[in-house]
């Protein structure tokens, strides 16, 4: 793969929307793929295993912008905040705390995106949307003071229907709105809706998506 990730991304950048963060998942791949990513201008990195991050990001230059993008168990949680600038998927209560708990011992302050289950599949982690407005409050945002919300993340049904890929991403954007408008409305960094992967971002975008993850379209196959 080494010399097409360079074109890779720029054909990619080439196509996202300006104020369009693209997430390079570099998960399960070596370094020097991700290497070569930085070198053609790449700064944004996601992973979804916490040794993995913890390697990569002692190995690779300090001034990547690592994203935890998996699902997090709360003992992996320690290793994360000390790496991630951002933590994607924040599906509980309880992982929130503990990510809070551990940041303010490590003096950091990771920003975390709520994870929004809006999806057909049962497999898939997250708040449902009646969930989540229920859950953040006012009284709760001013409790945890060792992590910044950003906003919120999603994955569509993973569906050759164009339609209901659509809804889903539109109804994690409504769920993005009714909270920037409520709870956060005077928290401008309230500002991110992740959601589109390799194979749907570009209808992600078009529903309203500030931030894509995008992995198979940059480094190609993972090798496992």
């Amino acid at each position: 793969m080494a010399g097409h990730v360079t074109e890779n991304l720029q054909r990619l950048r080439a196509t996202l929307p300006d104020g369009v963060v693209l997430v390079a998942v570099s998960k399960f791949h070596p370094s020097e793929a991700l290497a070569e990513a930085y070198e053609a201008g790449q700064r944004v990195f996601g992973e979804s295993r916490a040794l993995e991050l913890e390697a990569k990001a002692a190995e690779l230059p300090g001034d990547i912008e690592w994203h935890f993008i998996g699902h997090l168990q709360t003992n992996k949680v320690k290793k994360v905040v000390a790496a991630a600038s951002m933590i994607h998927s924040v599906d509980s209560d309880r992982l929130l705390r503990t990510i809070d708990a551990e940041a303010r011992k490590a003096g950091r302050c990771p920003g975390v995106l709520l994870q929004l289950h809006v999806a057909r599949e049962e497999t898939k982690f997250g708040f449902t949307p009646a969930e989540l407005l229920e859950f953040v409050t006012p009284q709760l945002v001013a409790s945890l003071e060792g992590v910044e919300f950003r906003g919120v993340m999603g994955m569509a049904s993973n569906v050759d229907d164009e339609e209901r890929i659509r809804a889903d991403f539109r109804e994690i954007r409504r769920v993005f709105y009714r909270l920037k408008s409520t709870v956060f409305a005077s928290s401008p960094r309230f500002d991110t809706v992740s959601m589109g992967m390799s194979h749907d971002w570009p209808v992600a975008v078009q529903e309203g998506s500030t931030m894509v993850r995008v992995g198979t379209s940059i480094f190609g196959e993972r090798e496992y």
